[in-house]
């Protein structure tokens, strides 16, 4: 697939965290747009991607000069009170062109020297190893969220093709907790997965966040209906999987695996 890959420079970086994100004082975006372009994702929905002609998941914005930009805010943020920051809220940080643009590790080198109360990263890229380094250095104060929707390889095909390959986000999890990075597994949105997800899940991390579409999505379900997702469901005969008690399936096996106090639903497994 063809990548229109855009330089900006923005005018702000730290966006006031509001809705699903009110557990944090902000956001932060290193990239506009995100080429791996899920076919469920919310921000197909909002703005930034409604507003754009293209299609969600063939173009990228690179925030160039972000690091400057963030230390600035940055120090102005704290001087103003707890600062906690949630990264990404409608990207994925590590996007391919982070292999060579590196906005995303600019600006944890600022947050190394500037370090916020706590730093949330989301991603489903096992790029964020390449990162060990500068995670370590900011300890208790970061987390590192790696997206694993499902454990079958040919649902991660049917939903989101454009995404890592399942095996390689449980690699990336293998070796941050080798690291010491502190990390959950995030099963959002919650995909048909197999009942050895759980075994898969419980050498790798200690904490399971755990969302669907009907919980996770900002609107009750509404954005994502308007995608036309159930139509995929029902191609693949996994109806049963789009409903809001889905999610209870899963559950219900990692508490085979997992303590009560190690899982997490919703916004509650997001927050700091």
């Amino acid at each position: 697939m063809n990548m229109e890959i855009r330089e900006k420079y923005p005018k702000t970086l730290l966006n006031k965290g509001t809705g699903f994100l009110t557990d944090y004082s902000h956001s932060l975006n290193p990239y506009t747009g995100c080429s791996f372009g899920c076919s469920y994702c919310y921000v197909r929905q909002m703005p930034v991607s409604l507003f754009r002609q293209d299609e969600w998941g063939t173009w990228v914005d690179i925030k160039k000069e972000a690091a400057s930009l963030l230390r600035k805010e940055l120090s102005r943020a704290k001087a103003k009170g707890k600062v906690t920051i949630f990264m990404s809220s409608s990207t994925d940080p590590y996007q391919p062109i982070e292999y060579k643009e590196q906005v995303t590790r600019s600006l944890l080198e600022v947050m190394v020297q500037e370090p916020p109360d706590f730093l949330f990263v989301q991603t489903r890229s096992p790029l964020v190893t390449r990162d060990s380094d500068l995670l370590l250095r900011l300890r208790e104060r970061v987390r590192v969220s790696m997206t694993v929707e499902t454990d079958r390889e040919d649902i991660r095909k049917a939903y989101s093709p454009q995404a890592p390959p399942i095996q390689a986000r449980l690699k990336a999890l293998a070796q941050l907790k080798e690291a010491g990075v502190p990390t959950q597994a995030t099963i959002a949105p919650l995909l048909p997965s197999s009942e050895a997800f759980p075994e898969l899940l419980a050498p790798l991390v200690n904490r399971v966040c755990v969302d669907d579409y009907f919980m996770g999505d900002g609107s009750g379900g509404k954005r994502t209906r308007s995608l036309g997702i159930y139509k995929l469901y029902k191609e693949l005969g996994l109806e049963e999987w789009y409903h809001p008690a889905a999610y209870k399936i899963v559950y219900e096996r990692l508490r085979r695996v997992f303590a009560d106090d190690q899982l997490y639903l919703s916004q509650k497994g997001f927050a700091p």
